[in-house]
């Protein structure tokens, strides 16, 4: 990619600044409508929100709630598409809403049904009415005590940073320059006072500092936006009203079965989600308004004391903070609506805001809209640039890793998955598991290094592998061969290696839990 930007001459149409899944769902359109792309990320693809969702791929049973019927439906479809497009990675979940009073089952079953039929031809699965036997056959750990029945409707689950590898990789397929660990520290302006091109640093080197040009500088940094746009232009006014959420990790056993628990009302009136993923039970989420975003934001100790009591109350093993094996927290990059204090009633949808300066921002949304926010950015960047109108060609365009795709079940590799093992045959010492409590083996660090651009530890434990977020003390353990394997294959000193193993153990303890109460 580095060669790539080198030797390249003239303007890029499109520079983009952000590598989650607003900025790469942008460079896949755009790099297949033809137009030149360049996406520059300061950290690594998908460090900040993007691989810390809530894993789910749905139409929002909570904005149906609020009457957005428009977002609603758009993300429906876009749940669709998106299935077809990247089938080893997003898959059908059941989610049952249990019952405790009598209101409820009627309640939530029409407006399920209801949800159901806003998804036309891009549905998972007709929702229905279940028993009490029947609700406990799908989830035998739930709370027995004045348990009625319970609701069941189908909506979509994923693995989001392994989704967002495979989107760069796609990206690149069609076209489109992407780098990680290349920061934006400046905008250059033409004679007019418009944004014409960034000024950007190679942070590996330290040094290497070099001047983009491009028709439309696209900002797509999430809730770092305002300060791109500060760059261009010291007066404008923010924009996001930042929000965190948090995840506790648990094991297997807490959410026995393969349904997740939706939970229409919590105490504080959200929606609540117990999913099984990657043979873990998941639990969350919050929303709680900060003040400003950071790179490694922290859970607050009253989400998750939220978490644990809203857990408890349909648990049947009711979780203690012993038993959270990782912990993760993200931040929605929500946009300012007049003087709103309640981050959870801020719009989900997207917005795409042009400055003076020429610098065009999208921010907000949806993981699971990506799609249509990217469709809708280019369509307007294109406009802005005075380039050639060209049409979408994302709705049937297939993500990197699904095609030739067999239902033998190739798990996140998908069409790669035979590459990997044939890695591992490759070198006997590879094959073998790097920790006993979770499912990777060396081969697949390996693979991450030399085919998915992983540059530190934390880029293989927590985006490329998912080990931190599922068992952060496993994942500390696992980080001293992780190093030694990197270190090989990108010749890293011992003072090289040692640094990057410190930087880890730093990161990971944002994920680890302190099991007393602050």
């Amino acid at each position: 990619m580095l060669r790539s930007l080198t030797s390249h001459s003239g303007s890029w149409d499109f520079i983009i600044v952000g590598g989650g899944a607003t900025g790469i769902g942008v460079a896949i359109d755009a790099a297949s409508r033809g137009f030149r792309v360049l996406l520059l990320e300061r950290s690594d693809f998908g460090k900040g929100t993007s691989s810390r969702s809530t894993k789910l791929v749905h139409g929002g049973v909570r904005y149906l709630e609020q009457g957005n019927i428009p977002l609603v439906m758009e993300a429906l479809k876009e749940r669709g598409m998106l299935r077809e497009n990247a089938p080893h990675l997003v898959t059908d979940l059941a989610f049952v809403v249990p019952n405790y009073d009598w209101w409820e089952a009627p309640f939530y079953g029409v407006g399920l049904k209801l949800y159901n039929l806003l998804a036309g031809k891009y549905g998972f699965g007709p929702s229905q009415i279940l028993s009490r036997e029947e609700t406990l056959q799908r989830l035998p750990t739930i709370k027995t005590e004045g348990l009625r029945g319970g609701v069941v409707y189908y909506d979509g689950q994923f693995d989001d940073a392994r989704l967002l590898i495979n989107m760069a990789q796609t990206a690149v397929e069609q076209g489109a320059v992407v780098l990680n660990y290349v920061e934006v520290t400046g905008v250059v302006k033409d004679a007019e006072g418009f944004v014409s091109g960034v000024i950007a640093r190679d942070v590996e080197t330290g040094v290497h500092e070099f001047i983009a040009r491009g028709k439309c500088v696209i900002n797509a940094t999430g809730p770092f936006c305002d300060s791109i746009r500060l760059m261009a232009d010291a007066s404008v006014q923010q924009i996001i009203k930042p929000s965190q959420g948090i995840h506790l990790v648990f094991d297997h056993s807490f959410l026995a079965g393969n349904s997740a628990i939706m939970v229409p009302h919590t105490t504080d009136g959200r929606v609540m989600f117990a999913i099984p993923w990657h043979g873990h039970t998941v639990v969350g989420t919050t929303d709680t308004p900060i003040s400003s975003a950071t790179e490694d934001p922290l859970p607050l100790d009253e989400e998750i004391e939220f978490v644990l009591a809203n857990a408890q109350r349909y648990l049947d093993k009711a979780p203690t903070r012993a038993d959270v094996l990782s912990v993760f927290t993200g931040i929605r990059p929500l946009v300012r609506a007049g003087g709103a204090s309640n981050t959870a009633a801020l719009s989900r949808d997207h917005t795409i805001h042009i400055d003076g300066s020429g610098l065009l921002t999208i921010t907000g949304g949806k993981w699971t809209t990506y799609r249509h926010m990217a469709e809708d950015c280019v369509d307007q960047a294109a406009t802005l640039a005075r380039l050639p109108d060209r049409p979408c060609v994302t709705k049937t365009l297939p993500i990197h890793g699904s095609h030739p795709y067999s239902s033998g079940a190739p798990g996140v590799y998908g069409s790669d998955a035979g590459k990997v093992e044939e890695l591992a045959s490759s070198n006997p010492a590879w094959a073998k598991p790097l920790h006993a409590r979770l499912p990777y083996m060396e081969a697949e660090v390996i693979w991450a290094v030399r085919f998915e651009m992983a540059r530190t530890i934390e880029d293989v434990l927590a985006r490329r592998l998912r080990a931190l977020f599922l068992n952060s003390a496993a994942a500390i353990d696992m980080a001293p061969r992780v190093a030694e394997l990197m270190a090989e294959e990108l010749q890293w000193s011992a003072s090289k290696r040692e640094e990057q193993l410190q930087a880890f153990r730093a990161a990971a303890a944002a994920y680890v839990l302190p099991t007393a109460a602050l």
